[in-house]
C-alpha cells in the first residue's frame, strides 16, 4: 500500500463501524507521531557522509546509525511497559517532548560524541510513540466495547513504509540545500504539530495504577546488559577496520554471560531466554531475521554513501536513486502476501534470498563510471527481496511461537531486526575501511551476497525438510 492508499481509507474502515468507533483524529494523531522514528532513521542514509566530513570522523561515525537502533531496541519494549504503568498518553507526549529536545540540541553539538548522544536521545524519543500509541488504541477500543480495527494498525504500518521510502528523498533535498543539521531541525515543527494534535484529540489516561512498581515491571538491568552486549560487539567489530582490539572478546563473553544469567532469573525478562532455548525453530527465525537485516541495512546505508562519495551524486539525486529499494519492497509485500497462503513461508524465503543474492552480485558489478540507469536497476533488484523476506519470516514466527508467547515473540522479532541494523553499521565500516571507494562497494556486495547464499541454503533445506514431513 502507498500514500495514495492511505488517503483512500474510508473513515468506517479506519475506526470501525456503528455508533461506537475509534476517532479518526485519534488514529491519525498516533500515526503521525509514530512515523517520526522511520523518518529519522531513513534520512540518515544521505546525511552520514556530510556528518563524517564535518567532524573528520572515521569508523566512529557509524554510531550515528547504530546508536539510534540500539536505543530503539531497548526503548521500544520499555516504553510499552511504561505506558501500562503511567498511561499511554503521558508516554506518547513525553516521547514527543524528548524528540523536540534532542532535535533542538543536535545541531549545536560541539563534537561527534555529543551528536551521537543526542541521536541516542532522539532514538528513545521517536521509538516510544509507536508502543504507546498501540496501547492507546487498544485501551480506547476496550472502553468503547469494539474490536480494534485492523485498518487502524495498517495505517501505522503504511505510514512507516512511506517514511522509509521517501525519507532518503526528503533527507537528500534537506542535506543538499541546508546541510546535515536540517534533518534534525525538521523534527521541530513536525513534533510540535503532533503535540498540539495529541493535546486536543488523544483521550486522557484512565485506570492507571499509581501504586504499581516500576522496578517490578521493568527489567532495567536486563535491558542495560542487553545494550552493553550489543555495544561491546559493535566496539570489537569497529576496531577491526583499523587496529583489532581482541581484548573486547573476553569482555563480550563476560557481559553476554551476565545478561543470560540475569534473564534466566528475571520475573519479567527483557529477553525470554528460556523461550528461545526451548524453541529452536523460533530461535532460527530470529537468527535468519537478524542476518536478513544485516544485509538490508548494509545496502540501505552503505549504497547511498558510495553514491555520494565515490559516484559523486548530490544528496538529492542519491535519494531518488535509492527510492526503488523502498518502493519495490512495499510492492513485493503485496505479492508475497498473496503467494504465502498457497505455498507457505519457505518458498517465499527462497525467492527473497535468491533476489537478495542477485542484488549483492549487482553491487559487485558496479563502479564509479556506471550510468544512473544501472544504479536504479540495481536498487530495484535490491528492493524486491525485502517484502518477501519480511513476510516470510513473520509467517514463520507466527507458526513457530506458542500462543501464550505471541506478544513476547513479536517483540523479539523487532529486536532481532535492530540487532541486525547495529551489526550492519559495523560491517559497512569494515567493507569501506577508509575512504568510500569501488573496492569497498564490491566488498559490501560480496558480504551481502554471502549472507544471501547462507539464507538461500537454509531456506532450501527448510523447504525440502518441510515437504518430506508433510
Amino acid at each position: 500500500m502507498t500514500a495514495a492508499d492511505l488517503s483512500r481509507v474510508e473513515t468506517s474502515e479506519l475506526v470501525g463501524t456503528g455508533e461506537r468507533r475509534l476517532s479518526r483524529a485519534l488514529v491519525l494523531t498516533i500515526a503521525f507521531g509514530a512515523v517520526l522514528q522511520a523518518l529519522n532513521a531513513s534520512t540518515m542514509a544521505v546525511a552520514l557522509v556530510d556528518i563524517r566530513d564535518q567532524f573528520d570522523a572515521g569508523a566512529a561515525a557509524s554510531w550515528m546509525i547504530s546508536g539510534l537502533y540500539l536505543a530503539t531496541a531497548v526503548g521500544s519494549p520499555t516504553a510499552g511497559r511504561l505506558a501500562d504503568l503511567f498511561g499511554s498518553r503521558r508516554v506518547f507526549l513525553a516521547s514527543l517532548a524528548l524528540t523536540l529536545v534532542a532535535s533542538a540540541a543536535a545541531p549545536l553539538a560541539p563534537n561527534l560524541g555529543w551528536l551521537i548522544a543526542f541521536r541516542v536521545l532522539l532514538g528513545i524519543g521517536t521509538c516510544a510513540a509507536f508502543p504507546a500509541g498501540v496501547a492507546m488504541l487498544r485501551a480506547e477500543a476496550d472502553r468503547l466495547g469494539v474490536e480494534l480495527p485492523t485498518a487502524a494498525l495498517s495505517v501505522l504500518a503504511i505510514g512507516g513504509q512511506v517514511m522509509v521510502a521517501f525519507g532518503p528523498v526528503v533527507g537528500g533535498v534537506l542535506v543538499q540545500y541546508w546541510g546535515w543539521r536540517s534533518i534534525f531541525l525538521m523534527n521541530l515543527p513536525l513534533a510540535a504539530v503532533v503535540i498540539v494534535m495529541a493535546l486536543v484529540w488523544l483521550p486522557r489516561d484512565r485506570g492507571v495504577d499509581k501504586r504499581a512498581s516500576v522496578w517490578g515491571r521493568l527489567d532495567l538491568v536486563g535491558a542495560g546488559l542487553f545494550a552493553a552486549t550489543v555495544a561491546v560487539l559493535m566496539l570489537f567489530l569497529l576496531s577491526l577496520s583499523e587496529r583489532p582490539q581482541w581484548w573486547w572478546l573476553p569482555v563480550l563473553a563476560v557481559v553476554a554471560a551476565a545478561f543470560v544469567a540475569f534473564e534466566l532469573r528475571a520475573r519479567e525478562p527483557f529477553v525470554d531466554v528460556r523461550m528461545l532455548a526451548g524453541n529452536r525453530a523460533l530461535s532460527g527465525t530470529y537468527l535468519r531475521t537478524a542476518l536478513t537485516y544485516v544485509a538490508f541495512y548494509m545496502v540501505f546505508f552503505g549504497f547511498p554513501m558510495w553514491l555520494q562519495s565515490a559516484r559523486g551524486l548530490p544528496p538529492g539525486q542519491v535519494g531518488l536513486v535509492v527510492l526503488p529499494i523502498a518502493l519495490l519492497a512495499m510492492a513485493s509485500v503485496a505479492v508475497a502476501g498473496r503467494v504465502l497462503p498457497r505455498m507457505g513461508h519457505w518458498p517465499v524465503l527462497v525467492a527473497g534470498s535468491a533476489m537478495l543474492l542477485a542484488g549483492g552480485v549487482g553491487l559487485i558489478l558496479l563502479d564509479a563510471t556506471a550510468v544512473v540507469g544501472a544504479l536504479v536497476a540495481v536498487a530495484a533488484v535490491l528492493g524486491v527481496p525485502n517484502g518477501f523476506n519480511n513476510i516470510g519470516n513473520q509467517s514463520a514466527l507466527y507458526r513457530q511461537a506458542a500462543a501464550r508467547d505471541a506478544g513476547i515473540a513479536a517483540g523479539l522479532f523487532r529486536t532481532s531486526q535492530y540487532v541486525g541494523a547495529n551489526i550492519a553499521a559495523a560491517m559497512i565500516e569494515l567493507c569501506f575501511a577508509g575512504p568510500v571507494s569501488d573496492p569497498g562497494l564490491h566488498r559490501l556486495g560480496g558480504v551481502v551476497a554471502g549472507i544471501s547464499a547462507v539464507l538461500l541454503v537454509g531456506a532450501l533445506v527448510g523447504l525440502v525438510v518441510g515437504r518430506r514431513f508433510r
